[in-house]
């Protein structure tokens, strides 16, 4: 089952969010937010934490006052993963968390005011290298352009993305990546793909207040899922109303469905029938929640049956199809033992594990002869 994607992706400049490239011939990375008060620096360290730990790449944090950029900085010396400050009107608070060591700053140039505050905050990110990402969203839009095409369109987003690039472009800084979200999925690809024609610089992908768990899980796979398929976008967040951690697990699935990145186990699992012989979803369940912590990618076969399962078993790096009296176990697609159904799902962790560790070593090998 090694199969590079067969997408092409759209060329970009690449810029870099703390020691993270964006852009280029970069992975895709895969961002969330926090969604605690940024004040409490505890709760919010917490939180990145468990972002990073779940793989996030890149994580924003709210910054909407001075009391919160303050406690940016002490959130920013606590934790290894790039930060964006998302900040609104004020210039001052982002001009702050610059010199407190963001990575990137979340600004729409037009909402921050006079030309010199806006010249302030580019030249603090040009001083310390720090890109910007201007992100216009459907349901924030300036009041000439809702006046100018009577409710949110893809060309009004563009149109809105367009003027605050233009600021920047007078200033001579390109180094940003730019985003343009809507809840409705048509209008967000839309706009995606005609901007993506007109700039350069990366795009960071989402369906801005997409839903929840499942309803926003699945409008997400498609709207993002579309863009990618074009070859579009260089970052992704997938916008829940759920656990932040959530949005991770969700985005990498996304990417492994495409080929795009590979983290973590990819199961492929039958839904489950009669023929069943043994218990393919509590299975399923199990093996998950117990090797949530796994990042290094490797694909796995959990079939119920022998219609499926022997073929399915055979391209996956590991396999087990259902049988009586015992079910196959398959180990670069040849029957390697036979498993019973007692002690099923602990056999499985243990075969998985261990692989995985058999993998790791063989990889140190390499590398020390190579050192060598």
């Amino acid at each position: 089952m090694k199969h590079e994607s067969p997408i092409k992706r759209r060329v970009s400049r690449q810029i870099m969010v703390g020691s993270v490239p964006v852009g280029g011939d970069a992975p895709i990375a895969v961002q969330s937010m926090t969604n605690t008060e940024t004040r409490d620096v505890d709760a919010t360290v917490g939180q990145i934490e468990a972002l990073q730990q779940a793989g996030a790449d890149i994580v924003r944090v709210s910054v909407p006052s001075m009391d919160a950029a303050e406690a940016f900085g002490k959130i920013r010396a606590r934790v290894s993963v790039p930060l964006v400050a998302d900040i609104h009107f004020d210039h001052k608070i982002a001009l702050r968390v610059a010199e407190l060591g963001v990575d990137c700053l979340r600004i729409n140039p037009g909402n921050i005011g006079r030309e010199d505050r806006v010249s302030a905050v580019i030249t603090a990110a040009k001083d310390r290298n720090i890109p910007i990402r201007i992100g216009v969203n459907a349901g924030s839009l300036e009041k000439e352009l809702q006046r100018k095409y009577g409710e949110p369109t893809h060309e009004a987003l563009v149109e809105s993305a367009m003027r605050h690039i233009d600021i920047l472009d007078r200033h001579d800084f390109q180094n940003f990546k730019v985003s343009l979200k809507a809840s409705e999925v048509f209008m967000t690809v839309a706009a995606y793909r005609l901007i993506a024609s007109q700039i350069e610089q990366p795009l960071h992908l989402g369906i801005t207040e997409a839903g929840g768990l499942r309803s926003g899980t699945v409008k997400s796979s498609i709207g993002l899922g579309m863009l990618l398929m074009d070859g579009i976008g260089d970052t992704i967040r997938v916008s829940l109303a759920a656990d932040p951690v959530q949005e991770v697990k969700v985005g990498f699935d996304i990417l492994k469905s495409l080929r795009l990145r590979s983290r973590g186990i990819n199961f492929v699992a039958c839904p489950s029938c009669s023929r069943q012989n043994f218990d393919v979803i509590q299975t399923m369940n199990d093996l998950e929640a117990r090797l949530e912590d796994v990042r290094a990618p490797l694909d796995v076969a959990i079939i119920g049956c022998i219609v499926n399962g022997p073929g399915e078993a055979k391209e996956a790096d590991l396999g087990l199809t259902g049988g009586s009296p015992k079910n196959l176990f398959y180990v670069a697609g040849r029957p390697n033992q036979k498993l019973d159904n007692a002690n099923l799902t602990d056999d499985l962790e243990r075969l998985i594990r261990e692989e995985l560790a058999r993998r790791e070593d063989a990889e140190k090998t390499i590398i020390a002869r190579s050192d060598a």
